[in-house]
């Protein structure tokens, strides 16, 4: 809506205090005198709290005295297993660490007023109130308060999180969306349609191409070879298997101990993946780093599906090692914007630089950035809403589309293969087997287009229109409609406009200094940052650097890592603390009286917990209640076999001066047997340390002992 409006808007205040797009750095940490801010002073130059808004009732909250953790903790063990499942228009864009949408539903239902109305399955109950959450990531407490009937405000330093809320708490229309996509799909199969073909081994007629599989190219002293996953593509029913011979690279259907008669036929042997040394010089297989990314690969196998014979893995025909030639001869250079796509520095980037990849260019084949380049050019033509959802879409994509792509579909049976996304392990994994998607393939199959944007955009549209609540009444329906929630808004340009409820105000920047007047929301619900980790700033550069290119005016798309509270670089040097505290302190100035601020939160490090503690203080912020509650699916494969923690905890805090009366005890020691144990015993140490306003330096010394 408006974007230029909008820019111009934000722009408007020549003192820098309006960040749209966001380019200042972090708040710096005031003197003691100057912090005053942060405890009730009206900040200079802040707009005052907009008239006419209703009043908080009392000074005490239904989540103040209660939290139903018998209900969050059942239904959450079923989300956290497939969460996309259960809230599909949260979803759109890639995003990490995501909490639980009924965790954040049950919160927001325990700060409802009206009795009646708190039944986690009621409608409504936040109507006429404004929820803040000013690190919003994935977006979930906007989603859920707006389907409460409140108001919004969304902030974020990461442009992909405004994005991704822009479109969809939109009331975007689905039949716009369906054929917008028609429109994009018909150009990419019109200018690239032939080089995603290949043949029936069997019959030889000619098919889309389902995928391609590749050998990671490694050298010893021997000479070259070819690294895999395993050897086996396939378990079939009955014993039978696909499988490729490690001397000639044939692939035959057999008996799972089937092997090749070929004898050398000149090509580097295939070598599984638990080999890191030759077994004939006992040398190491090395990668050669000198080579663009993408040309360390050799593909080994062809998968497509006839439509008289069925799936097939076939040796990589002449006809498909030409479209993959051809492919490379039209290799897309952007020479103008090769700065754009260079890799920056940070924790995660570090493994690329390691590898000798400084260009994001250098992790896509060039079928793949034929499609981007298909896509930027086609983009253009749509409304902005749709090229909107439609740019996230393509963007998002590049998780099932890129040369960081593994393949996980050797143990599924009938199953014909699924993808391994370059981010399943929330880092740069580099694969040994590689896979190769086509995103334009005409089913909705793992990755590809057409169900990417099923799920993500018709399937959202939908349950956004009528969202659905797990019900744990096992004698009923497996899920319950709720009458009259919609999970649509209409987006304003300030705070002033927020009026009545179902709407949202998005602001990209720094949440140590929101766009916000003093007293102008009613309670601010977040998941901070983890402690040590910045994997979302800088994982989300492989996203940025073509968002960027799809939609190049509606963002600022550059910020500093080191403006986040979570830069591993300057954590010792109390970064987290310091950067907390300055967005708490903005959460209390423009919280109204009798506001709450509430998170989750969850951290096995005392230095986490001690460096929390500190940011609150500074605050001037105290624990009114905390709650324990399931947060995390045992069998993650980020947390499995980890000793991780799977427990949340939900913090309920107020301004000191509005905090209830609560007699805090300090426990005498910190149980770390058990997670849910665990994470209350820090709970309720933080709020002990907050009752007794200890130094600084006294409080990081009781965190570690």
């Amino acid at each position: 809506r408006g974007i230029q409006a909008l820019q111009q808007m934000r722009r408007r205040d020549g003192a820098g205090r309006h960040r749209w797009p966001a380019q200042s750095g972090v708040a710096q940490q005031q003197p003691a005198k100057a912090q005053t801010k942060h405890h009730g002073a009206r900040h200079p130059g802040r707009r005052r709290q907009p008239a006419g808004r209703p009043a908080l009732s009392g000074a005490s909250l239904p989540i103040d005295e209660r939290f139903d953790v018998a209900f969050a903790n059942e239904i959450a063990r079923l989300e956290s297993y497939n969460k996309h499942h259960y809230r599909p228009n949260t979803y759109m864009h890639k995003w990490w660490a995501r909490r639980c949408g009924s965790t954040f539903r049950l919160i927001l239902k325990h700060l409802v007023a009206d009795e009646a109305r708190q039944d986690y399955y009621t409608p409504g109950g936040l109507e006429g109130r404004v929820v803040l959450d000013p690190m919003m990531g994935g977006g979930t407490t906007l989603h859920e308060a707006l389907r409460l009937g409140a108001s919004v405000v969304g902030g974020d330093i990461d442009p992909i999180p405004v994005l991704q809320a822009r479109a969809t708490l939109s009331a975007a229309s689905l039949p716009a969306l369906e054929k917008g996509f028609a429109a994009l799909m018909a150009a990419l199969q019109e200018r690239l349609g032939r080089l995603f073909t290949t043949h029936c081994p069997t019959c030889g007629a000619e098919e889309p191409l389902r995928f391609v599989l590749y050998g990671a190219q490694r050298r010893c002293a021997c000479g070259p070879a070819l690294l895999v996953d395993s050897t086996t593509l396939r378990h079939e029913n009955g014993g039978l298997g696909v499988q490729i011979c490690p001397r000639c690279h044939a692939i035959a259907h057999g008996p799972g101990d089937h092997v090749c008669g070929c004898t050398a036929n000149g090509r580097p042997p295939l070598v599984e993946k638990s080999r890191s040394h030759c077994a004939a010089c006992g040398e190491p297989y090395v990668e050669d780093n000198d080579r663009p990314f993408y040309r360390r690969y050799t593909p080994l196998a062809v998968v497509g599906h006839c439509a008289t014979h069925g799936l097939f893995f076939a040796a990589p025909s002449a006809h498909d090692l030409a479209q993959i030639a051809a492919a490379d001869s039209r290799r897309p250079a952007w020479p103008e914007l090769d700065g754009a796509f260079a890799i920056g520095p940070g924790p995660k980037s570090r493994d690329l630089w390691s590898r000798g990849v400084r260009s994001y260019l250098d992790l896509f084949s060039s079928r793949q950035l034929l499609y981007l380049q298909v896509a930027l050019e086609t983009l253009p033509q749509f409304d902005p809403l749709v090229r909107l959802n439609l740019a996230l879409l393509v963007s998002t994509s590049l998780e099932f589309n890129s040369m960081l792509c593994g393949y996980k579909g050797a143990r599924h049976g009938d199953r014909p293969g699924a993808i391994r996304h370059t981010f399943s392990y929330h880092a740069y994994a580099f694969p040994y087997t590689a896979l190769e998607n086509n995103l334009l393939y005409p089913q909705k199959a793992s990755g590809t287009l057409h169900k990417l944007f099923h799920d993500r955009i018709r399937r959202a549209r939908r349950w956004a229109r009528a969202p659905r609540e797990r019900s744990l009444n096992g004698a009923g329906p497996r899920f319950r409609p709720i009458p009259g929630e919609q999970e649509i808004g209409e987006e304003v340009r300030c705070v002033e406009e927020l009026g009545r409820g179902g709407r949202y105000l998005l602001l990209q920047g720094t949440a140590a200094a929101l766009d916000l007047p003093d007293a102008s929301v009613d309670f601010v619900v977040t998941d901070p940052p983890y402690f040590d980790s910045v994997q979302y700033g800088d994982l989300a550069a492989f996203f940025r650097v073509w968002l960027q290119q799809l939609l190049p005016g509606e963002a600022g798309w550059h910020y500093a890592l080191s403006d986040s509270a979570v830069d591993p670089h300057a954590n010792g040097n109390g970064q987290y603390a310091r950067v907390l505290g300055d967005i708490f302190g903005e959460c209390r100035r423009v919280l109204r009286p009798g506001g709450r601020l509430i998170f989750t939160f969850h951290h096995w490090k005392p230095q986490g917990w001690a460096a929390l503690t500190v940011a609150l203080q500074r605050a001037g912020f105290a624990l009114t209640n905390q709650y324990v509650v399931h947060a995390e699916n045992e069998a993650s494969v980020h947390i499995a076999n980890l000793r991780s923690l799977v427990h949340d905890a939900i913090l309920v805090l107020a301004p000191c001066e509005d905090a209830p009366p609560r007699d805090w005890r300090r426990p005498p020691a910190v149980d770390s047997s058990d997670s849910a144990r665990f994470v209350a015993d820090c709970a309720g140490l933080l709020g002990w340390l907050l009752q007794q306003r200890l130094p600084e330096r006294e409080i990081r010394q009781v965190w570690r002992q």
